[in-house]
């Protein structure tokens, strides 16, 4: 394990380097390896070839934000599925089951369908899906709350209350919506797509990601103390209680920003965090890590097999990544002999 642990860093830090220019390579558009790094290059004058400036363009202007974005949301939803289950002491928790993308989901479509959120103009559908993650997450924190302290396990319940609340909730205003063209939108948001990547919203989401992942690697203590129970962590001088709402607020943050330039994109927050913790442990500080530099890879690449899986079309990153992980959650669900911190 300590050898393991020793090399994966390193190789995740390569991978994540070497699949940025491969990832740009694939699409509609043919590009050699050569010439992406040739485009990639050139405003460094670190080569003095000519450069096809309509290849130049895709590049830098299409693909690029769009792996940068894709791997900003596999980063960020692994460290809020590894964040998620700390907190509830189940492998099988992410962002999703605890109804945060519930809520993102009821605010994009009550943007799109009713015009929530107009003031924000070409960001209203952005802006209302994470406002809808955040109102999720202090309803799950209420919920949790009434009648006593949020354990782990009422938070849990709190969070599938508020999931099916909020899917409830989409569906009635679906069904009572006569805006086709408006069903239509609702419906390739909730699949989830990097098409609509830009620099412009990149310079909020790197942030903002980069900003989450370092705050939760800093943390590991708290986080670790979460996978012994409150019980156990009280008599070490912890309480919890607060950490917990603290956490929850901040996921909600990263996975309505996600929504925001995503849409609903599943499962990242189950499959990335039990494949480290199968391979490093339950260590949070060297999980958060892996885990970020895991899922950016992971997505990066379910991107590139979004683009070129179906010629001439694209297959929405949710669907995809859903068919990935599905198998993975009732793989986890039937394994009993899983090891998961103080369990």
């Amino acid at each position: 394990m300590t050898t393991r642990r020793k090399f994966l860093l390193p190789f995740l830090c390569l991978l994540l380097l070497i699949s940025v220019p491969a990832a740009a390579a694939f699409g509609s558009v043919k590009i050699s390896l050569l010439e992406v790094g040739r485009i990639i290059c050139s405003p460094l004058n670190l080569n003095t070839e000519a450069v096809n400036l309509v290849h130049s363009d895709i590049i830098w202007l299409l693909r690029l934000p769009r792996i940068i974005l894709a791997a900003c949301i596999g980063g960020g939803l692994s460290v809020c599925g590894v964040v998620m289950q700390a907190l509830v002491r189940n492998p099988l928790a992410d962002p999703y089951i605890l109804g945060i993308s519930s809520g993102a989901s009821l605010g994009a479509t009550l943007a799109i369908l009713l015009g929530a959120g107009s003031v924000f103009g070409a960001y209203s559908t952005g802006m209302a899906a994470a406002a809808g993650a955040f109102a999720a997450a202090l309803g799950v924190l209420l919920l949790a709350n009434t009648g006593g302290r949020a354990g782990s396990v009422k938070l849990l319940l709190a969070g599938m209350a508020m999931s099916a609340l909020c899917s409830a909730f989409v569906s009635f205003v679906v069904y009572c919506a006569h805006d086709k063209d408006g069903i239509q939108t609702v419906t390739y948001w909730l699949m989830g797509s990097l098409a609509n990547a830009r620099w412009q919203s990149l310079a909020v989401i790197c942030p903002l990601f980069m900003a989450g992942s370092i705050f939760f690697t800093l943390q590991s203590r708290i986080l670790n103390l979460m996978l012994v129970g409150d019980e156990t962590a009280i008599t070490l001088g912890t309480d919890l209680q607060r950490y917990r709402k603290l956490y929850l607020i901040i996921v909600a943050v990263i996975v309505g920003f996600a929504v925001y330039a995503a849409g609903i994109i599943g499962f990242v927050g189950l499959v990335i965090p039990h494949i480290f913790r199968t391979l490093i442990g339950t260590e949070h500080k060297m999980l958060i890590i892996a885990a970020t530099l895991g899922g950016a890879v992971f997505l990066i690449w379910a991107d590139v097999l979004c683009r070129i899986i179906l010629p001439g079309a694209e297959l929405p990153i949710g669907v995809l990544v859903s068919l990935i992980g599905a198998p993975c959650f009732i793989y986890l669900m039937l394994r009993r002999n899983y090891d998961f911190g103080g369990n």
